[in-house]
């Protein structure tokens, strides 16, 4: 297809679920951390082409708090990756003006690896026009809960009123999510079609597209081809077509972020 501008948007926050890094090195006789290796340059290629097409949020589900129950050495396998990755990319990052930011119970990750979180986040904080968001030791029932204590303590300290709990908004800032945008976009790779534990409260209004390729094999035509189907459904919240009107087609259209194709 002959590159050209549309203009149409692309969604301000994609969320992707990176799934069959395992299926990908068994389907080739290797171990298994060597597709979660090639699964690292999966993701250098897809924060670069989301930057390049206009996307403003990034959020990847990196390891999920169930991912603990996995083997020994796979598991500290990918905390090995992880602090690599952050410790090769953060120069990267900084030179792109990429901001970091994590979401889960970070704490709990190994030395090494949180280390390297708070160098990159540090280094990164300043940047604001892009944001790559990593889910680490995150689930989204775990994030349910730790928001239902950060609320309570709020109201014990004065700094919230129960009436807070009434709205959306007022919950929603004790999320971990709360400085972000909702995901406009969810994909999940490798052909499975759930949603892990992922951003429950913040998809609730997402589009979701499940593709088959797995995550390794993931790379900028296959996220423009997500964001293309994202293009052609038509986001209701609720409402019905009629509702939405020339004006709500309008305000759609003039949504920042073009995309090449």
């Amino acid at each position: 297809m002959t590159p050209a501008a549309s203009p149409l948007p692309v969604p301000a926050h994609i969320a992707i679920i990176m799934d069959g890094n395992g299926r990908w090195a068994k389907q080739r006789g290797l171990p298994r951390l060597e597709g979660h290796r090639r699964g690292v340059e999966a993701v250098r290629t897809v924060v670069d082409a989301a930057r390049e097409i206009g996307v403003r949020c990034l959020t990847l589900y990196a390891f999920s708090v169930e991912n603990w129950r996995r083997p020994g050495d796979e598991v500290g396998g990918l905390m090995g990756l992880l602090e690599t990755f952050l410790t090769r990319e953060t120069p990267k990052m900084v030179r792109d003006k990429v901001r970091l930011r994590t979401i889960g119970r970070t704490d709990e990750l190994p030395c090494g690896a949180r280390a390297a979180l708070a160098a990159a986040m540090a280094a990164t904080a300043r940047f604001t026009d892009y944001t790559l968001v990593l889910a680490l030791n995150y689930g989204a029932r775990t994030e349910a809960i730790d928001a239902a204590r950060s609320f309570a303590a709020a109201v014990v300290a004065g700094k919230a009123s129960l009436d807070d709990a009434a709205s959306w908004a007022g919950f929603s800032r004790h999320l971990y999510t709360h400085d972000l945008p909702d995901p406009d976009l969810v994909i999940r790779t490798s052909g499975e079609k759930r949603i892990s534990n992922f951003l429950l409260l913040q998809a609730a209004y997402a589009e979701f597209v499940f593709t088959p390729v797995l995550w390794p094999d993931f790379g900028k035509t296959e996220l423009i081809a997500a964001v293309t189907e994202f293009r052609g459904r038509e986001r209701r919240f609720g409402q019905i077509t009629e509702q939405l009107g020339a004006a709500g087609a309008e305000a759609e259209a003039k949504r920042p972020g073009d995309v090449i194709v």
